[in-house]
């Protein structure tokens, strides 16, 4: 009689597969991962919204109303409480129809000869500038009255990518809300011009002892000449360079034909 054999062979494991999620499934995940990325677009379209309104809302308030403190004002002050030194401001408001004409000419003479022409920005000079800056020379900016106005009043110092995209913002609304005479008449009171010192009226009775009302244009022109670094110069006891400057900023009052030039701004 025969031997019956009988072969097992072993059977391979079985995979452990994960069950597919149903329909159902899929559908809510879909709908949370969708209702998620619709609440952040929503919170991010909110926020623009907000910043827009806020923002303009600003602007037409200091359209009518005098810009009595600037953020840097707040931070030369915090500045001089830190270092233990005296951080009382000098600022005094005065409207653009008390201000010498000679000192509002001086500025624009200096700072921004076609300030009556821009629209906020000149390009010429920011193209210069960013040659000049990218050969690795000392920094050179660029800025119009108008760029400096938004930057002083709406937003901090420095140098950043965010805050001049802002200061372009900024610049835009002013041009198109305020009109000419009242960003330079802005800047007149707000231009940091000494040591704790912003604007030519508190500039003119720190340093001449009179209203800026009654600038003579060689006055007008020494406030002008410090402006890029008020500082560092000073309009009491200039250095050689400030009375160069000076007198080149006479010069150019002279070749723009004086007042006339800002008369119709």
């Amino acid at each position: 009689m025969g031997k019956n054999t009988f072969k097992i062979t072993e059977q391979e494991p079985m995979e452990e597969t994960t069950p597919k999620p149903s329909w159902w499934q899929r559908y809510k995940a879909f709908r949370e991962e969708h209702t998620f990325a619709q609440y952040l677009q929503r919170l991010f379209l909110k926020a623009i919204l907000y910043f827009l309104g806020i923002s303009l809302a600003l602007v037409l308030f200091f359209k009518f109303v005098p810009v009595w403190f600037t953020p840097t004002m707040l931070d030369r002050k915090l500045e001089a409480i830190a270092d233990g030194h005296d951080s009382e401001i000098y600022s005094d408001w005065e409207p653009y129809e008390n201000i010498s004409k000679e000192v509002a000419l001086a500025v624009v003479a200096s700072e921004d000869q076609l300030f009556p022409e821009h629209h906020g920005f000149d390009f010429d000079a920011m193209w210069g500038a960013f040659r000049h800056n990218f050969k690795g020379k000392k920094i050179k900016g660029a800025s119009t009255i108008s760029q400096q106005v938004a930057k002083n009043v709406f937003l901090w110092q420095g140098r950043s990518y965010v805050r001049k995209a802002l200061e372009a913002y900024f610049t835009l609304l002013i041009e198109l809300i305020w009109g000419k005479e009242r960003i330079l008449e802005v800047y007149l009171n707000v231009a940091e011009t000494g040591k704790m010192t912003f604007g030519v009226e508190a500039a003119s009775l720190k340093y001449y002892g009179h209203s800026a009302n009654s600038l003579t244009r060689a006055e007008a022109a020494r406030i002008a000449a410090v402006l890029p670094s008020p500082n560092r110069f000073s309009i009491k006891k200039p250095s050689g360079y400030v009375q160069r400057r000076t007198n080149f900023i006479v010069r150019q009052m002279r070749g723009l034909g004086g007042k006339q030039y800002i008369s119709n701004l």
